[in-house]
């Protein structure tokens, strides 16, 4: 499964989601919200209104603050 967390620079709710990806051991990308690769993904119907969006190439898995506990249940960890 390949994540995709799209975040925004100044965002601090984008630093707590790394963090929080971080201490579950999760591996993602990391792609910026002003980039072609994340209008490509609003293209795609992936919502991009609250930062930081984690997403898995077919739905959004969490956006906002990320929690630990929802994150483990929605990618079974």
């Amino acid at each position: 499964m390949g994540l995709t967390l799209v975040t925004g620079a100044g965002c601090h709710l984008c630093e707590h989601g790394r963090e929080t990806l971080g201490a579950l051991g999760v591996s993602y990308r990391e792609v910026d919200v002003l980039s072609a690769e994340a209008a490509d993904l609003a293209a795609q119907g992936v919502p991009l209104a609250f930062l930081p969006v984690l997403a898995d190439g077919t739905r959004v898995v969490a956006y906002g603050r990320l929690s630990q506990r929802r994150l483990r249940k929605e990618l079974g960890l």
